[in-house]
């Protein structure tokens, strides 16, 4: 039997004019929290599933803290301050960058032959994946620190406990980490080789080391790299660190902003690299959105 209605025939069946095909359902966007879980999981696994990968960049820092800093102590005196202290708060600015950065190489390996291109094509903002890789180079500095600090009491360094120093220090930390993170995801996505990557690496993550006071106060350079290293946010992650944990009254940030409140000064510093780490963090989601496929 063949129906006619409205101008529209069916063979067997009747369809209005006003009908309209039902759309094929589409697949539901991710929940933002459960794939940044997921993808935070997933970073886990490629890059701190074994103690290997996250107790090896801890031992040249040990050997500063451990090794190095008593010997110089036996030389070397910054006036009010336990030098093997000094020191070891110095060793984080090493320690931190050289763990973030170098974790890039992972990000190059699962871009060339790993799901990063199938991860794309999930319904989540690619940002997602910086972030949750983010995640993991923040907890593993965070254990290294911890780690570090621990091996430097150990050899006799003192440190500050009351909860506002540590609080300093955290921050300092976590700023520094996101903003080395950031250059990572930034080198790892203009950078297409490993073997180039691994090149460029050690001078990102070392050179600011050399001028931020690790070793010395800033003021014991010449006059033109003093002003260098105040520039450097690295140098006011230092200082904040050491005024949380080692020096109260803030020697390091005095040497930056020569005035006499240490807490202005700690807040300022605090704003510098705050601000350096978001610009960084921002300009990497942005490269990577940009670069990730290509």
């Amino acid at each position: 039997m063949t129906t006619t209605t409205s101008g529209t025939t069916t063979s067997g069946t009747t369809t209005s004019a006003g009908s309209q095909a039902r759309p094929l359902p589409h697949a539901r966007p991710a929940s933002k929290w459960r794939a940044f879980l997921t993808l935070s999981g997933r970073r886990f696994a490629l890059s701190a599933h074994t103690p290997r990968e996250i107790l090896v960049p801890l031992l040249t820092p040990i050997l500063f803290a451990d090794v190095i800093a008593p010997a110089l102590a036996k030389t070397i005196h910054v006036t009010g301050i336990d030098y093997v202290s000094f020191v070891a708060v110095g060793t984080i600015g090493l320690l931190v960058p050289l763990s973030c950065v170098l974790g890039g190489i992972g990000m190059i390996v699962d871009r060339d032959s790993g799901a990063q291109r199938d991860l794309l094509a999930a319904p989540v903002p690619r940002s997602l994946m910086v972030f949750g890789n983010l995640s993991v180079a923040l907890a593993v500095s965070a254990f290294q620190v911890v780690a570090l600090i621990g091996a430097a009491v150990a050899r006799g360094a003192t440190f500050a406990t009351a909860a506002s120093g540590i609080a300093w220090a955290a921050c300092a930390t976590i700023g520094v980490a996101v903003a080395m993170h950031s250059v990572a995801e930034i080198l790892a996505s203009r950078i297409t080789k490993q073997e180039e990557y691994v090149g460029a690496a050690p001078p990102v993550a070392l050179l600011p080391w050399f001028f931020a006071g690790s070793f010395f106060r800033i003021t014991a350079m010449p006059k033109a790299l003093t002003w260098f290293a105040r520039v450097l946010p690295l140098t006011h992650a230092l200082a904040l660190l050491r005024y949380g944990l080692v020096d109260r009254r803030g020697t390091g940030l005095r040497d930056i902003w020569g005035m006499s409140n240490p807490t202005v000064m700690a807040a300022l510093s605090l704003t510098v690299v705050v601000v350096f780490a978001g610009l960084m963090m921002a300009l990497a989601v942005r490269v990577f959105t940009r670069t990730a496929v290509r």
